[in-house]
């Protein structure tokens, strides 16, 4: 089943000489469950897709499905309350609130929308990314690995249709890298996690189920599974 399509997806700044596609007609489709890596070198446009997939930036000219629902003409305050409900997202910077404890972390977007956390889900989820030792540890008492695994961990308790995944190992050295990006393929299939991430690493990108390779603004290969 597609959770995530796009449909003629441009986003163009400036006009005239000055005029910059970043985004220029990108076809592409996501099936559930899928572990899929956008590759690119710098410039090629795929930071600028991956904002349009989260609902970050609006386009200038095509669309955006989600899970059944085009997210490309939705008004702000809907567009941030879908953005919670559907999509998780995990940067290179962590995000984590510095107040609050790994558990907290976790289920703090949860309870910022107003929902029952379900325990036994994020207990499992802990569980799966090793962390049940560090649960009332603060982010500053934490590795960078450890933070990078609460901030899965926080993506995924929502149960988000898609988790948007931006340069996830950047911050890490190559080993953890390696760790982390274990963990998110095995959460992808323990879970049936939709992932899509955002890396120019092409070693890490291999450890995809599908690999997108965007130049200039278009896709190249891999926008549709085979």
């Amino acid at each position: 089943m597609t959770v995530l399509e796009t449909k003629g997806l441009k986003k163009y700044y400036g006009q005239s000489e000055s005029l910059v596609k970043a985004l220029d007609g990108v076809d592409l489709t996501v099936n559930q469950g899928e572990f899929v890596s956008i590759v690119g070198t710098s410039g090629s446009g795929k930071s600028t897709l991956l904002h349009m997939l989260g609902g970050l930036d609006y386009p200038t000219e095509g669309s955006v499905i989600v899970d059944g629902k085009d997210i490309s003409g939705l008004k702000e305050d809907a567009l941030a309350i879908f953005r919670r409900r559907k999509i998780g997202f995990v940067f290179q910077s962590y995000n984590l609130v510095p107040v609050l404890n790994v558990y907290e972390n976790i289920v703090f977007p949860i309870q910022l929308d107003g929902n029952k956390v379900d325990v036994s889900y994020v207990d499992q989820i802990i569980k799966t990314l090793g962390l049940e030792n560090k649960v009332n540890s603060l982010p500053s008492q934490l590795s960078g690995g450890q933070q990078q695994r609460v901030a899965i961990a926080r993506a995924l308790a929502a149960k988000p249709a898609i988790i948007l995944a931006d340069e996830p190992t950047g911050n890490l050295d190559s080993k953890t890298s390696q760790n982390v990006l274990g963990l998110l393929k095995v959460t992808s299939r323990k879970f049936e996690q939709t992932i899509v991430m955002i890396t120019h690493n092409e070693e890490i990108a291999q450890m995809a189920d599908r690999i997108i390779r965007i130049e200039d603004g278009k896709i190249v290969t891999g926008g549709s599974r085979a």
